[in-house]
Order: C-alpha cells, then sequence, then structure tokens
C-alpha cells in the first residue's frame, strides 16, 4: 500500500511541478510582454522630449535670426534716413545756387556726406567773390548740424 501511495504522491508532486513551471512560464511571458510595453513607451516619451528639444532649439535660433534681422532693418532704415536727409541738404543748396544770380552754378558740383554731415562744394567758378558768395549762400542753406565745406577752385 505504500508504494501506490508513493507513487501516487510522486505523480501528484510531478503534476504539481509541470503546473508550476507552466504558471511561472506563462508569467515571465506576461512579465516580457509588460516590460516590452513598458520599454516601447519609454522610447515614445524619449522620442517625443527629443522632438521637444529640437523644436525648442529651433525656436530659439530663429528668435535669435528674428532679432538680428530686425536689429539690421533698423540700421538699414537709419542709413536710409541719414541719405534721404543728406539728399534734401544737396537739393536746398544745390537750389539756393541756382536761384542767385550773382553765382555761376553750373560749375558747381554739391556733394553731401549722410555720415559726417558734410556738404562740399567742388568744381570751379569764374571769381574769388562767387567762390565765396557760393560758400555763404550753401551755409545759410544748411540744416543745423550740418558743415560747408567749399572746395571750389577759381578759375578765370
Amino acid at each position: 500500500m505504500r508504494a501506490p501511495s508513493l507513487a501516487a504522491r510522486l505523480v501528484l508532486v510531478a503534476c504539481v511541478s509541470t503546473a508550476c513551471s507552466e504558471k511561472t512560464e506563462q508569467r515571465a511571458r506576461e512579465a516580457g510582454q509588460q516590460a516590452g510595453e513598458a520599454a516601447q513607451a519609454v522610447g515614445a516619451a524619449a522620442k517625443s522630449a527629443a522632438q521637444d528639444a529640437v523644436n525648442n532649439t529651433e525656436g530659439a535660433v530663429d528668435a535669435v535670426k528674428a532679432s538680428k534681422t530686425t536689429e539690421e532693418a533698423r540700421e538699414k532704415v537709419s542709413e536710409a534716413e541719414e541719405a534721404a536727409a543728406a539728399a534734401v541738404q544737396t537739393a536746398k543748396v544745390k537750389g539756393a545756387l541756382v536761384a542767385d544770380s550773382s553765382v555761376t552754378s553750373t560749375g558747381i558740383d554739391v556733394d553731401t556726406d549722410a555720415h559726417t554731415k558734410t556738404i562740399m562744394l567742388k568744381g570751379h567758378v569764374p571769381s574769388t567773390g562767387q567762390k565765396t558768395a557760393a560758400g555763404r549762400i550753401a551755409t545759410e542753406k544748411a540744416s543745423t548740424g550740418y558743415v560747408v565745406r567749399n572746395e571750389l577752385m577759381v578759375r578765370p
């Protein structure tokens, strides 16, 4: 009687061991699937974070470029304003020289340097009196802050 009882016990132990082994395998499979799913979630989160970092970096670069572009645009506008003001000075002085009958203006060139705010009279006039008159007219017409340089040559 002991033999069947021992045999039954061995069969029972074998069945329990096999069942435990199958349950352990099933649990291991489930744990592996969960670990895989968790790894995929972590990978997706890392990818999303990396993309956010790229987007933020691109945004920062764009902001720096926009700031630089804005500053460059301001500089260009300022330069254009200076050039326009210089052109106005040139036109005012040349117009005044043409309008004044005491000066022969055909040989006078009027140039204005926007950066230094200097109005230059160049060319030739027939007398020292006309050179002096041209310098006086230019000085009277020049706006505040502009300096006149009279480089006219007297040619008889």
